[in-house]
């Protein structure tokens, strides 16, 4: 599944199925209103509620987040500590409202770099809200794309070296199927905030054909009028997926 049509009478709007962020400029948007970076992060989990309300009212049906990436555990101690601190948070005010929403919480990342206690709310979340179908919410957590390559390729080794399955079989439908993400379509759109132009180690291998966005705002001051652009501009772009156009 790459996108939704919405029949809304005399004309059919394309919305994408999947979108996935790259939350970026929390410490930015503190630093410039002379804030600790912890002040930043804080507003920043008010625009994941945002984006929540934002992607169910405009019809999607998967909403992925770049949380916190493998090499954010190279930051000060005390902001891990802080960011950590806010996930609890986190998990333990917002579940219930999603769950309430219809929302299917996962997280996808390296869970073992994670406290015990962050992994038991976790796997209480997401059994929570299991049976939710409106909208998927993906948090990626101590997350790398190469890691899930190399993770995935690991998998896949053992396999075939057990005589599991048969190196001749593996493809790129066998290999979808050993990432973290197996199950989700791959992204028709990703926004990055705060004017950077890169991926960043974010879903290398899903994001092959994926509409890239890239807005100027910061991610704490994310409103629906920047989410309602980058769904127009994909709107407007023709996918091809290596074909000629019409």
């Amino acid at each position: 599944m790459k996108a939704v049509s919405l029949d809304t009478g005399s004309t059919s709007t394309t919305v994408p199925a999947h979108v996935a962020i790259i939350m970026d400029g929390n410490g930015r948007w503190a630093k410039s209103r002379g804030l600790p970076r912890t002040a930043g992060h804080q507003r920043g989990a008010e625009a994941v509620r945002r984006s929540v309300e934002y992607a169910i009212k405009g019809g999607v049906s998967y909403l992925t987040l770049f949380g916190f990436s493998s090499e954010n555990w190279k930051r000060p101690a005390t902001e891990v500590k802080d960011l950590m601190g806010l996930l609890r948070l986190y998990l333990r005010k917002e579940i219930d409202a999603l769950d309430k929403e219809g929302v299917r919480f996962q997280v996808i990342g390296e869970r073992s770099r994670l406290a015990p206690d962050i992994v038991e709310l976790i796997e209480t979340s997401e059994r929570q809200t299991a049976g939710n179908s409106k909208l998927v919410l993906t948090i990626a957590l101590s997350y790398g794309g190469r890691a899930e390559i190399v993770e995935a390729t690991r998998r896949i080794a053992v396999e075939a070296a057990t005589g599991a399955i048969d190196p001749a079989a593996i493809d790129e439908h066998l290999f979808d199927r050993c990432l973290f993400t197996a199950g989700i379509p791959d992204p028709d759109l990703l926004i990055r905030t705060s004017g950077e132009q890169r991926i960043s180690n974010f879903l290398l291998w899903q994001l092959a054909y994926t509409e890239l966005v890239f807005i100027d705002t910061l991610w704490p001051d994310f409103a629906e009028p920047d989410f309602d652009r980058a769904i127009e501009d994909y709107r407007n772009r023709e996918r091809r997926y290596g074909s000629t156009g019409a």
